[in-house]
């Protein structure tokens, strides 16, 4: 036989004997599961669950009016308390769309200053105004439709946008207003220096949010959610009182961080 066939038979030989255990000896890495279309065990109803911080609150600058003329922003407005919490029922109507009905909850605190028309005493330094710092506790709940889109599940993680639409009630309580000179330590003429407290208002308001999130699955029944939502509540009254003093919000906007449970049960 010649050299070169036996070169031949000898390869042959050894892809046809060796392949085998060479293949079996390779080591074999599993790539993360990738799905577009989802568990069919998924599908159906939910229960979830949210608390959220707002981690920036728009910087609304509410209105006042104080009698026929005077009236204008409040300076340096504020609000605190960022807590807010939801919860709700909604349904899974595809590997991708679902969709889910929540009730929300936020308190606030408002501060904020406004300037009158009013002079201070004769000891203040000349043209010195006064200003009336008012305080104000807000409570808003409201009742949300809101639809979401699943997109591909990464190693159980999966991203989603969705938006919601909706109804808030604002309410407006210790509404508490405070006459004071400007310069921090004079008298205002004619004004009460008493503290004068207002009826807040209480009113429902359009609310629409946008949301976007990413959930991960820690078994076939419960989700946990990590997301953001941007909120906006329509404008409205926030008190009245005598002489035409009133007060009125432009609006809330509110851009939460949350965090929340997704538990299906049937």
């Amino acid at each position: 036989m010649k050299p070169s066939t036996i070169i031949i038979y000898t390869a042959a030989s050894l892809f046809l004997l060796g392949g085998p255990v060479m293949a079996e000896d390779l080591p074999i890495t599993e790539a993360p599961e990738v799905s577009i279309a989802g568990d069919a065990s998924t599908l159906g109803w939910y229960f979830r669950g949210d608390l959220g911080y707002a981690a920036w609150i728009g910087e609304e600058a509410p209105a006042y009016h104080f009698d026929d003329t005077d009236g204008g922003e409040f300076d340096s407005a504020r609000f605190s308390r960022p807590i807010s919490g939801s919860a709700g029922i909604g349904y899974q109507f595809t590997d991708i769309w679902r969709a889910d009905l929540t009730g929300d909850f936020f308190k606030s605190a408002f501060a904020g200053t406004a300037r009158t028309e009013l002079p201070c005493g004769a000891s203040a330094p000349s043209g010195t105004g006064c200003a009336s710092g008012v305080h104000a506790d807000l409570r808003a709940y409201g009742l949300m439709a809101n639809g979401y889109a699943d997109l591909a599940t990464i190693a159980g993680l999966t991203p989603y946008v969705g938006a919601g639409l909706g109804i808030t009630n604002v309410k407006w309580v210790d509404v508490r207003s405070q006459a004071k000179c400007v310069d921090g330590g004079s008298t205002c003429s004619g004004a009460t220096f008493a503290p004068q407290d207002f009826d807040g208002e209480n009113n429902w308001r359009f609310t629409y949010a946008l949301m976007a999130g990413l959930s991960y699955e820690i078994n076939d029944h419960i989700k946990i959610d990590f997301g953001y939502r941007f909120s906006d509540i329509a404008g409205g009254s926030m008190f009245a009182g005598s002489s035409g003093i009133s007060g009125r919000d432009d609006g809330l906007t509110r851009h939460e961080i949350r965090i929340g449970l997704r538990i299906a049960g049937w």
